[in-house]
């Protein structure tokens, strides 16, 4: 007697031999044959780890190893790697080459992102621009970290050293929203004014930062004791720091105020309440350290935070406008390649 007959298999309960369940294959397809969401998670990935480099490199300074490597590019004069130094200590010296280390997975995330950008289908100029911008980016700022050794922590160079991070940071946040908006005009999601405000908020965040930098190029930490110090008076220095606080502080909180009254999209109002959470989080720890008399330890935190408002205050801007979904892939169909296999 026939027994029962079959349910017909479908494409949707079929595995098809195309399929990638390895890791390893879908880690390498996400560049190889990126789509617009892999490209997204490229950008987040240089993203985050731009960011982790700037927080690893002042703790480098506040641990006093900035000069741990001598010299540049190698380590020691005869060494490319750390080895026993009379005048170096073996953990200023493990700190500093570490950091220079994270460089070379800061420059393979990269690698990457140009990679994926070039195999994007349909291939977009704008993110391939700006996605060229990393690698490009982190072998200049790895030439710049030998030129802040070869003038012995100065702070003019360390600052710039910095600010050279900040700016890589927001070219990876730039590729993110590209990589997953679409080519079209930017369309404001909120009344122009708002827009404009919102670059303002850039603006003064920049500058704060750049107060910051000076701050630290004035004060204590500055990664070894033969450094020198900008020649200013750290209190006058720490109060425009705190005035510039005050200033970002005001117009988040006037960003926030006026996108719920005029009632702006759900991701705009979310951004700026999270910008506004962290820069009063900084701010706390902040006015801590400075009445601690600055430990080693809070430093290196409000250097984190700094780079999480810088980020936050990204994402708030850009969550002010839309260029719609990203181009439709022209990549074939698993099903596709299996018929005409």
């Amino acid at each position: 007697m026939a027994g029962p007959a079959g349910q017909a298999h479908t494409i949707d309960v079929v595995k098809l031999p195309t399929d990638r369940p390895h890791p390893l294959a879908r880690f390498l397809l996400s560049f190889w044959a990126p789509t617009a969401r892999s490209m997204a998670g490229w950008a987040i990935a240089a993203v985050v780890v731009n960011a982790g480099i700037t927080v690893t490199g002042a703790a480098v300074r506040v641990t006093g190893s900035g000069l741990g490597c001598p010299t540049w590019p190698k380590c020691t004069p005869d060494s490319f790697v750390p080895v026993p130094h009379p005048e170096v200590s073996p953990i200023n010296m493990a700190v500093e080459f570490g950091n220079r280390l994270l460089t070379f997975l800061v420059l393979a995330v990269g690698f990457a992102c140009v990679v994926a950008a070039w195999r994007l289908v349909p291939r977009r100029r704008s993110v391939l621009l700006l996605a060229l911008l990393q690698p490009v980016g982190i072998v200049a700022q790895a030439l710049w970290g030998g030129l802040v050794v070869r003038t012995m922590l100065n702070p003019f160079t360390v600052g710039m050293h910095f600010l050279l991070s900040t700016g890589l940071i927001a070219a990876s946040w730039m590729l993110y929203r590209r990589a997953s908006e679409g080519d079209g005009p930017a369309r404001d999601l909120v009344h122009r004014d708002l827009r404009r405000l919102g670059h303002v908020l850039v603006a003064a965040v920049f500058a704060l930062i750049v107060a910051g930098v000076v701050v630290t190029g004035t004060g204590p930490h500055s990664g070894d004791v033969l450094a020198s110090r900008f020649d200013l008076d750290i209190e006058d220095m720490a109060r425009l720091h705190a005035d510039l606080v005050y200033l970002v502080v005001g117009l988040t909180f006037a960003l926030l105020l006026a996108l719920r009254v005029s009632d702006a999209p759900r991701p705009a109002r979310r951004a700026a309440l999270a910008l506004l959470v962290i820069e009063l989080a900084q701010g706390v720890i902040g006015y801590t350290q400075y009445f601690l008399a600055v430990p080693a330890f809070l430093v290196g935190l409000h250097v984190l935070g700094s780079t999480l408002v810088w980020i936050a205050t990204l994402r708030t801007v850009t969550s002010l406008r839309a260029r719609g979904a990203p181009p439709a892939e022209a990549r074939p169909s698993p099903a596709e390649m299996a018929a005409t296999a």
